[in-house]
């Protein structure tokens, strides 16, 4: 990202913050420099990690209660799919998503193409549609590649699976 693009978002930042009435607090701004940049989606654990680094006094429960807030700001979007833990997406611009059903990867796609798909009716079942987003599930390349260099048995299950039947 340019460093005109860094500074739109810390506009943004001081912006949200200062509509909301919430303080800016070192802690809010470290979280949210952490993931601005970032484009792989980070869980909050993930983000934990990387401001406990520079911010060792911050705990677990204040990053998520932090990311909760930057949700509710529009600063960041909550992305999530079965199976996987809440991903935060600093990337709040309309665009879709190519999910790793092995590593859980989550990669942007933009085109316009999927913006224009029709919404179903659903008058029926009470329900009002708010916003969309398209998530193609596959194998990323690594995933891919990795299964090449070690395929597995038919009928072997996996490591994870076997491992909670136990």
């Amino acid at each position: 990202m340019s460093e005109a693009g860094r500074e739109q978002r810390l506009d943004r930042f001081l912006a949200a913050h200062r509509e909301s009435g919430w303080p800016v607090t070192i802690q809010r701004r470290v979280v949210f420099e952490a993931i601005r940049d970032r484009r792989d989606h980070p869980t909050a654990e993930q983000v934990y990690r990387a401001v406990s680094r520079g911010l060792p006094q911050i705990s677990r429960m204040t990053v998520r209660r932090i990311l909760s807030g930057f949700v509710s700001l529009g600063l960041v979007a909550r992305t999530c799919h079965p199976g996987s833990a809440a991903r935060f997406d600093a990337k709040t611009c309309r665009h879709h998503h190519l999910v790793c059903l092995d590593c859980g990867a989550i990669i942007d796609v933009e085109d316009p193409r999927l913006d224009r798909i029709p919404w179903p009716r659903v008058d029926a079942c009470e329900f009002t549609i708010q916003d969309s987003r398209v998530e193609f599930l596959g194998r990323c390349a690594r995933c891919r590649q990795k299964a090449r260099a070690h395929p597995r048995k038919p009928g072997a299950r996996r490591a994870s699976a076997s491992s909670n039947s136990a």
